[in-house]
């Protein structure tokens, strides 16, 4: 298991897309890493896109991401409501400071943007918010994984096995 032992955190919010939040997690856990959901209420369960519902471990406020070797932002419409938190932005924050790997899909971009992390980045995202990204600085890239350096970005669920191949080999 390539990731035995490592720390991995990711947002949830409502309306996230279930495949962007479930698919990361499972495939990470299968290689050994622990993986805990921060919302914005510990034990609240929120309700994915689709109708898949995903429990929150701790709060925003609760996590301290120096204890985290990861993120992960999921994508959907939960990533404009993240982007208001103002500790999601400085956990992101402080995983780009400290060159954690961090783990974008669809739409998630916005919380990135919003957190100020993207300036000479090249990343893609959904083709809905290339614009958003741009304008933040990105470059965008209409691939189904861009990795650059420890941010790895992806499109959307057909893109899933291609981004976490990439996400997993950010960690050797």
């Amino acid at each position: 298991m390539k990731l035995e032992g490592k720390k991995i955190l990711s947002f949830v919010h409502h309306e996230f897309e279930d495949l962007e939040l479930w698919y990361p997690i499972h495939r990470l856990r299968e290689e050994g890493a622990i993986v805990e959901l921060a919302g914005e209420k510990a034990n609240e369960t929120y309700i994915g896109k689709y109708g898949v519902p995903a429990e929150a471990d701790f709060s925003f406020g609760d996590i301290n991401p120096a204890e985290y070797d990861a993120l992960l932002v999921p994508g959907g419409w939960a990533p404009d409501k993240l982007r208001r938190f103002p500790e999601v932005i400085a956990i992101v924050q402080h995983m780009e400071e400290n060159k954690k790997p961090i783990g974008q899909i669809c739409h998630a971009g916005w919380v990135l943007i919003s957190a100020k992390v993207l300036e000479g980045k090249k990343v893609t995202s959904t083709p809905g918010i290339r614009d958003d990204m741009e304008n933040a600085g990105a470059t965008w890239i209409d691939e189904p994984v861009v990795v650059d350096g420890h941010l790895v970005s992806s499109r959307r669920p057909p893109d899933l096995p291609d981004y976490m191949r990439e996400f997993i080999k950010v960690f050797e």
